[in-house]
Parts: C-alpha cells; structure tokens; sequence
C-alpha cells in the first residue's frame, strides 16, 4: 500500500507540473540546473543534474523548440556547445512548481540521523526483494514517450 502511495504521489505531481508549468519533471530538473550553474557546457549540465549528456541534449532539443533555452557554439572550440535560460525560460522557472524531489530532501534533512539511515536501509532492503538493486535508476531513465519506436 505505502508503494503504491509513493508512486501515485509521484504520478500526481508529474502531472501538475504538466499542467501548471507545461514541463515533465526531467526538463524542470535541466532548467534548475541551468539556473544554477548559469551558462554552461552540456557536459557540465549532464554531470550537474546527474543525466547522461546524450540525455540532457534530447531533453535540451525540447526545451530550445519551446523557446527556454538557448545553445551558442564556442567561438574557440566548435565541438564545445554552451547552454542558457532565455527571458521566458527564467520566468516559467521562477513560476513553475517546486519539485517533488525537494519538498522530500528538506524533510528528509530534518531527520535524526539513525532516522535517516533506517529509511535507507529499509529501501535498500525493499529494493533487493523486489529484485531492482541492479535495475538502473538514474534521476532520468528516458526522455521518450510510451508510443516511441525504441529499436
């Protein structure tokens, strides 16, 4: 029941996002990035938001199509792209929900620390019942829909 609970939560909020912000929870996730780190190479994104670079640029085609984002070739080093916010990507950032992630990492660091180490342990455990310790679960798993042609 708590399992089935976390994924409905996590349902949820995707789904708000999409409809408030008109972002999926991994494009959010690169917009923060850029914010943080302000312009900055693909790679340093991808390391910084944790995504493969091949990831984070199928990602950054969608945001450039929308408008938010922006790429400009090294001037020294054509192989080098960077990335920035436009004026409408800052503003949908500074309107957009927060992530679902960081309501639970603040609430998570308000725990004692054997708190904290318990509920890892116990995901540890439900994890390797579940056989999914050796299942990839990078922040973002896929960038394409369901319908896609994957071969």
């Amino acid at each position: 029941m708590a399992l089935r609970q976390i994924i409905r939560a996590i349902d949820m909020h995707s789904k708000r996002l999409i409809k408030e912000a008109g972002l999926t929870a991994p494009q959010l996730l690169l917009l923060k990035g850029m914010a943080e780190l302000g312009e900055t190479s693909m790679r340093q994104l991808a390391d910084h938001t944790n995504m493969s670079q091949a990831t984070a640029t199928t990602i950054m085609d969608r945001l450039e199509s929308k408008g938010l984002v922006r790429r400009i070739r090294s001037e020294d080093d054509k192989r080098k792209v960077f990335a920035s916010l436009t004026e409408a990507g800052v503003t949908l950032l500074r309107d957009a929900p927060t992530p679902l992630q960081e309501h639970f990492i603040r609430r998570f660091k308000g725990l004692a620390q054997w708190e904290q180490t318990q509920l890892l342990s116990s995901l540890q455990r439900i994890s390797a019942m579940m056989n999914a310790d050796a299942i990839d679960a990078a922040p973002v798993l896929s960038v394409h829909p369901l319908t896609d042609d994957q071969s």
